[in-house]
């Protein structure tokens, strides 16, 4: 099982969908790193070599991700929630950020609401 990053990589997925499960890496950073390192992306993680874990080790060390990327986003939206930011109040206060409607929708960002209709006694 290849670790990269600290994540243990699945062993049966190819190297391009596993790079994806780490923090920080989506679909075309992990086909960029794959590039920079030489390796093609159909191989498995299962298949890789040695030299190959380690080359594509190196190219992920030079992105920011899992802890250092966590810590800097929860950084922002405080420094946004103490200059007092819009929205940074909307982060505070639970609701949505990014301008969407709450009149209807939200339920994941305002939480679900357990109502009981029409309870008899």
């Amino acid at each position: 099982m290849a670790r990269i990053a600290g994540v243990d990589l699945p062993r049966n997925k190819q190297i391009v969908i596993g790079l994806t499960y780490i923090y920080g890496i989506g679909n075309t950073t992990a086909k960029k790193v794959l590039a920079d390192a030489g390796v093609p992306e159909t191989v498995r993680v299962s298949d890789l070599t040695p030299d190959q874990e380690d080359k594509i080790r190196q190219g992920v060390d030079n992105i920011r991700v899992e802890g250092d990327l966590r810590r800097e986003v929860n950084l922002n939206i405080k420094r946004l929630m103490e200059i007092g930011a819009y929205r940074g109040i909307r982060h505070r206060k639970g609701l949505p950020v990014r301008g969407q409607h709450t009149k209807n929708n939200a339920r994941t960002r305002k939480g679900k609401k357990t109502t009981i209709a029409g309870k008899k006694k």
